[in-house]
């Protein structure tokens, strides 16, 4: 039985409930060791030793942290090649191009990223009035927080290693790290080479702590327990409504992605220009990673004219020709059919596929659905839920008027994305449907697949509830991500001596930007002494 990392050490389950291996989603057999599911004497000793580590963590210089994560980094980078296998076996994506080529690179750099905003401090936006005698910052939460990991990234989004992760380290606060079962060897193998990096730099050992699996009505009390700062999700709607539920009683902030479907709309002078063109990137989009993305365009748009006609045509014949791809995992597939069946029922109709492809591999075909623009606003809860997997629905529209009624029928979603023509004849209706989807969106995108999520400044890998459980917040994106996990803290009329680094009247390196009477200046504070 594989060991648990909590309280600095790798260790044997204190209270195990239960045991369970991966299944390799290509073959539907169970691989590897055994793996605890951990009961409530685990739990309680990662938040207790994860809440002694905190304060220490608050106060320890940034540039330890910063060491840690870049040799983290460096230590995934090494182990590329092994990290890599383990994953696609566990999960079927593809060692290349998708693991060893994107993933990973991805991971190293949010964890170098990380590093640089913590070295930096800019994620701290430290503001002076010294009229009024005040300074603020944001600080460390001085307490744990739990990040619950998904299946579809088991690198880049894993909860100990993850942009969650990232952030959460960046701002000093220790992380109970909530594996997915889907791949714990991978999970495994990622928490030694964070340890390992721990022992290095010297931070405390229960900076870092992971538990594999747990029954869900700890994962709620973890949730909602009190000495918890905060917790991150990334899964299922009904998972992070739950856990939601739990947090709020006890006033803890979540942060959960769970739900987008991300509308596409094909305007007509778009398809009229280059519908061929357009028809075979929404096949891409769609269907790459088996369609297992949260940016996955789950419902088109389409006119209900000869353009569009022609679209649904090759976008079906695309989806026909294309092979059945390997979902992730059993329970995938299930929630899948679930969802396909639960579209029929509203009304949709099925264009192609719409069935599992076959055992012994967890997959399922390409699958295009239909419906009418007039059905989708009529009930448009049942036919906008998330479907994981390759499958899209199309929206059929009369007119720019049906266009418009749909786009203001969404939930909130990380993504929206207009389709327009390049000679303007679109214009008008695309800023119709933009105003529309603004408030609706996190990420609004002009002709082109949302698919795909830049890790940059200024992403913004958010939205509104459903997409997340909060609209003002990315999971992507530096430093921007990191304030998730820190607290505001103001100073009044406190002594110098006695303030934060950042707030004090010199600037702490020189370069670090402060608002300083309402001016934004690496300067010291005028007056400050030598």
């Amino acid at each position: 039985m594989e060991t648990v990392l909590i309280d600095g050490r790798w260790q044997p389950s204190r209270e195990q409930v239960g045991s369970f291996r991966a299944e390799n989603p290509a073959t539907g057999e169970a691989i590897g060791p055994e793996f605890p599911v951990s009961g409530a004497a685990d739990v309680e000793l990662a938040l207790t030793s994860a809440a002694a580590a905190a304060p220490a963590l608050a106060d320890t210089d940034p540039e330890r942290i910063a060491a840690f994560l870049d040799t983290y980094a460096s230590g995934i980078d090494a182990a590329a090649g092994d990290l890599c296998a383990l994953a696609n076996e566990e999960t079927a994506l593809g060692v290349k191009p998708r693991l060893r080529d994107v993933e990973l690179p991805r991971t190293v750099n949010q964890l170098r990223l990380a590093a640089q905003a913590a070295r930096s401090r800019t994620w701290t936006q430290p503001v002076i009035d010294t009229q009024a005698g005040l300074r603020s910052l944001f600080a460390p939460l001085g307490k744990p927080v739990a990040v619950f990991g998904p299946n579809n990234f088991p690198l880049a989004f894993n909860a100990v290693s993850g942009g969650d992760f990232a952030a959460a380290i960046a701002a000093r606060n220790p992380v109970i790290a909530k594996a997915h079962p889907a791949h714990p060897q991978t999970c495994r193998e990622l928490a030694k080479l964070a340890h390992a990096a721990l022992n290095k730099v010297h931070l405390p050992t229960a900076t870092v702590q992971m538990l594999y699996h747990m029954p869900a009505e700890l994962g709620l009390k973890l949730a909602s327990d009190r000495r918890m700062g905060a917790v991150a999700f990334t899964g299922s709607r009904a998972g992070g409504l739950a856990l939601k539920a739990a947090a709020d009683k006890a006033g803890v902030p979540l942060y959960a992605e769970m739900s987008s479907i991300n509308p596409v709309f094909m305007l007509p002078g778009a398809l009229a220009e280059r519908g061929a063109e357009i028809a075979r990137e929404f096949a891409a989009s769609c269907l790459a990673g088996s369609g297992q993305f949260c940016t996955n365009p789950g419902v088109v748009i389409v006119p209900a004219d000869e353009t569009g006609d022609a679209f649904v045509q090759a976008a079906r014949e695309a989806f026909e020709a294309a092979p059945a791809g390997t979902l992730l995992a059993r329970s995938v597939l299930d929630h899948l059919q679930q969802s396909v069946s639960a579209l029929r029922g509203a009304g949709a109709e099925v264009l192609c596929g719409g069935n599992p492809a076959g055992a012994p591999a967890f997959r399922f075909q390409p699958t295009l659905l239909v419906t009418d623009a007039t059905r989708f606003a009529a009930d448009a809860p049942a036919l906008q839920q998330e479907a994981f997997g390759p499958v899209s629905l199309i929206v059929r529209a009369d007119g720019d008027a049906a266009m418009e009624s749909v786009a203001q029928s969404f939930e909130g979603n990380l993504t929206g994305t207009i389709y327009s023509a390049r000679d303007g004849q679109d214009d008008m209706l695309a800023r119709r449907i933009a105003s529309a989807l603004r408030p609706r969106v996190g990420r609004l995108l002009n002709d082109r697949m949302p698919t795909g999520v830049a890790v940059s400044a200024a992403m913004n890998h958010g939205g509104p509830y459903p997409a997340t459980g909060h609209p003002g917040f990315t999971s992507v994106g530096l430093p921007a991500s990191i304030r998730r996990f820190a607290a505001l803290e103001c100073y009044d009329h406190v002594r110098e001596d006695r303030l934060p680094p950042e707030l004090r009247d010199r600037n702490p390196d020189g370069r670090l930007q402060r608002c300083i009477d309402g001016v934004w200046t690496t300067a010291d504070v005028a007056g400050a002494s030598a």
